[in-house]
Parts: structure tokens; sequence; C-alpha cells
């Protein structure tokens, strides 16, 4: 009798498992996230921005590392105060590379003003 109740059960099942059987229909279009802001949106503002190696060198003095890659250049600048680096990137192909990211931290590795740091650099 059991069997015959788990079978019956089975049976009725059926039907209504092929009710909750569908398809998901996908929209007609696909759907496009909204477009970020530009990249100019990311730049911090600051008195190195925009600035290229030469400027930074008559700012700071010979940088202790000059690091340039396919797409960057790296100036890194410091005394007993405060390190700072400058990360430069060409607006466009073919134009010098300018400051468009600035990091700066004393000898320990505490994060430190940009811009107070820069005045410490100048000030020898």
């Amino acid at each position: 009798m059991k069997t015959f109740r788990s079978g019956l059960t089975s049976l009725l099942a059926l039907p209504l498992a092929a009710c909750g059987a569908g398809t998901v229909v996908p929209p007609a279009r696909p759907i496009a996230p909204p477009p970020g802001p530009p990249a100019s949106a990311f730049m911090k503002q600051g008195p190195l921005m925009g600035a290229d190696a030469r400027r930074l060198t008559q700012m700071f003095g010979e940088p202790r590392l000059d690091i340039r890659e396919t797409t960057v250049r790296k100036l890194q600048f410091a005394n007993g105060r405060c390190i700072l680096d400058a990360y430069l990137y060409a607006p466009a192909r073919g134009k010098e590379p300018v400051v468009t990211h600035v990091d700066a931290r004393s000898p320990t590795g505490t994060d430190v003003d940009p811009a107070a740091c820069a005045t410490a650099l100048q000030a020898k």
C-alpha cells in the first residue's frame, strides 16, 4: 500500500512540476551600464599636477630614483623629512609626460600630505 501511495504521489506531482518549468526570456536588447566619469575626474588637484620632469628637477633637484617603464615614469625625491613619489604619464601619444599622481610619506613610511612634503623638499 505504501508503494502505491508513493507512486501515486509521484504521478500526481508530474503535472505540477511541468507548470513550474518555464523559459527565461532575455531582454530585447542588452542593458549597458551607465558611462563612468572621465579619467580626468580621478586626478587629484595640487601644485605638482601637470608638471613635467624638468619642472620637478628645478623644484627639488636631482631625483633619488628615476624609473621609466612603457607608459609611466616615476621620479622619487627625498630628504631626511619626507619621500615624494611623482608618477608621470603622457597625456597623449608623443606628448611630454606630466605628473598625474603623487604619493608622500615620512622616512618611517607614514603617509604625509604631498604639498607639505613638497615644501619640505624645497627647503632642503
